[in-house]
């Protein structure tokens, strides 16, 4: 009898990579690119929307995305910092709807399940050029 091989199970560093993967690819096709479609083979089943400018469902956030590029065709996301703990991904972000702007810090976190979106949440905050201190909030 031949015993056959089996798939060595996935490693937490290797779901960690791929739910990162995920994420990222999601971003860059959604904010930067446009590409509703591209970006939605990352949604699971169902996804659970927290941001209460934005219905759930895959339906709700493609709605969305596309009145915002609608209305700032030249709006992008620059990743600045990402970290993976079991299912989510959480995405800190330098997002500009206007080259010239200063632009928003925005937290993102993404649950996923089986490397898909599934919920999200999201804090955010204008970047502002007067603080109490030199650091930089992106």
């Amino acid at each position: 009898m031949h015993d056959q091989l089996q798939p060595a199970a996935e490693t937490a560093n290797t779901k960690h990579e791929r739910n990162k993967a995920a994420v990222l690819d999601f971003i860059e096709k959604s904010v930067n690119q446009g590409d509703i479609d591209g970006a939605s083979v990352h949604f699971g089943e169902s996804y659970t929307q927290h941001n209460p400018n934005i219905e759930d469902g895959a339906r709700g956030f493609r709605e969305y995305l596309q009145q915002l590029r609608q209305a700032f065709p030249l709006i992008r996301g620059e990743v600045k910092r990402i970290f993976a703990d079991g299912d989510f991904v959480i995405v800190h972000m330098h997002a500009r709807r206007e080259p010239e702007e200063a632009g928003l810090a925005i937290v993102d976190v993404f649950r996923l399940a089986e490397g898909k979106l599934v919920e999200h949440w999201e804090v955010r905050q204008p970047v502002v050029e007067s603080k109490l201190h030199t650091n930089a909030m992106i």
